[in-house]
């Protein structure tokens, strides 16, 4: 077996690698901030060579992106299958993520300077907060209960989280974020879900 096969298995070097850097990358922010946040200092708290971490993200930015996505792809809150309770749980965890130290920060580094990063960034933002609030969704829409479309959820509660997290808007608490569900699930309605009509 080749070395480059063994440092890219699941545990290996490159895993414990990765996992070294990441935890050293997320202590950093918390600690000074991402602003600050160098490759050369996070090589030197994760005990590894600047020049690996230079070939492998290229960008301080593209590390904090890539930190990102593996928080949110590993955390994610507990679902029970209750329209509301779910996708109140997830609004106040994705407030939640976004307030914690870093989140906003980590958040930004997807938003790239470079065009083309910044609408892959942007996209990969929008697949994971998508998945989340979908699967929020799927177990009352299979009961036949009236549930809102993603889009709708997107709109009217994942957008002013963002929006006012980013620009700091006072009272952006969990009770702000439960009554945008519950604005959005009363518009919805109770009951089951619509039928089509069918023509005469």
């Amino acid at each position: 077996m080749s070395t480059k096969s063994k440092d890219s298995r699941p545990g290996g070097r490159s895993a414990r690698v990765r996992a070294a850097v990441h935890q050293a990358t997320v202590d950093l922010v918390h600690e000074i901030g991402a602003d600050k946040v160098t490759i050369p200092a996070v090589a030197r708290r994760a005990g590894v060579n600047p020049s690996s971490l230079y070939r492998r993200w290229g960008t301080i930015s593209a590390l904090l992106a890539d930190v990102a996505t593996r928080q949110h792809d590993e955390e994610t809150p507990e679902l029970h299958g209750e329209l509301r309770e779910d996708l109140e749980r997830v609004a106040v965890w994705t407030l939640n993520d976004l307030s914690r130290p870093g989140g906003v920060a980590f958040f930004r580094a997807e938003v790239a300077p470079d065009v083309d990063d910044r609408r892959a960034g942007l996209r990969e933002c929008l697949r994971r907060v998508s998945t989340r609030f979908q699967a929020a969704l799927e177990a009352p829409a299979r009961r036949g209960e009236r549930t809102p479309s993603l889009e709708q959820v997107l709109d009217r509660v994942v957008a002013p989280l963002y929006f006012r997290v980013v620009f700091s808007i006072p009272e952006t608490d969990e009770a702000y974020a439960r009554s945008l569900v519950a604005e959005l699930c009363d518009d919805a309605g109770p009951g089951p879900a619509a039928t089509p009509r069918s023509s005469a």
